[in-house]
């Protein structure tokens, strides 16, 4: 995997950095990709060249359609690619605004589509390739603690990743989805109330949030040569917290 190109969207966030460090760790060259300028400096600088830079939002198919192809053409078809972008709504249908519900299905679901759609001429190209996509247990639960607009995004996430599967398997492409609950991240620290986060834990079997370190495992996995035969699926990493 040393000579492989990977790109992981929202890099300057605890999944997204998780999962880019341990690609530069594997000896992949990494395009990191966010809006967060500041925090892809740092890690470009860390890993001395290792990580590319890109400040992106993925949002805007424009600037999509005019940043990676000219990061293609200056560092190599990608191989990987993680789309670990991402916002949270905790606001119900109610108490949503029509400008936050687009502005979450922007983020979480059509800018993966746009990225998605960039990369795998490249990878048909080469004849393989691994997309990885971040769903979330909130698809299939309806939202235990997330809003309407973040629920409905995830859902929409995991009927993409069946689509593309579906599309790209003659090529030697496989698309998998992640469906990560309470990883810990600030959208457990920061935007779930202390209350929210115990009765949240009372409902996790294992008794306690993911780490950011075993969502990596589960990505590097995916899109390892072991992975071959696994496409079109969404793997659950929620501690017990939903069967199926």
């Amino acid at each position: 995997m040393e000579n492989k190109i990977a790109m992981v969207t929202g890099a300057a966030g605890i999944m997204g950095g998780a999962v880019a460090e341990s690609f530069l760790e594997a000896g992949m060259k990494v395009i990191v990709t966010d809006v967060a300028e500041e925090k892809l400096a740092e890690l470009a600088d860390k890993y001395n060249g290792k990580a590319v830079p890109a400040v992106l939002d993925i949002s805007d198919p424009g600037r999509v359609e005019e940043v990676l192809p000219a990061l293609i053409a200056a560092h190599g078809s990608i191989d990987i690619l993680v789309n670990c972008a991402g916002i949270l709504s905790n606001n119900k249908s109610q108490a949503t605004e029509s400008e936050e519900w687009k502005r979450v299905i922007d983020i979480n679901l059509n800018g993966m589509f746009y990225v998605s759609k960039a990369v795998i001429p490249g990878m048909k190209e080469k004849g393989w390739g691994r997309i990885v996509n971040i769903s979330s247990l909130a698809a299939k639960s309806g939202g235990i603690t997330a809003g309407t607009a973040y629920t409905a995004s995830k859902g929409g996430v995991s009927s993409l990743t069946f689509s593309l599967a579906a599309e790209t398997a003659p090529f030697g492409i496989t698309v998998n989805a992640i469906s990560p609950a309470y990883v810990k991240t600030p959208m457990i620290t920061e935007q779930l109330t202390e209350e929210e986060r115990q009765a949240v834990l009372k409902k996790i079997p294992v008794g306690r949030f993911c780490e950011p370190e075993e969502f990596a495992h589960v990505v590097n996995f995916l899109v390892s040569p072991l992975s071959g035969f696994i496409t079109g699926e969404v793997i659950d990493l929620n501690g017990g917290l939903l069967f199926d």
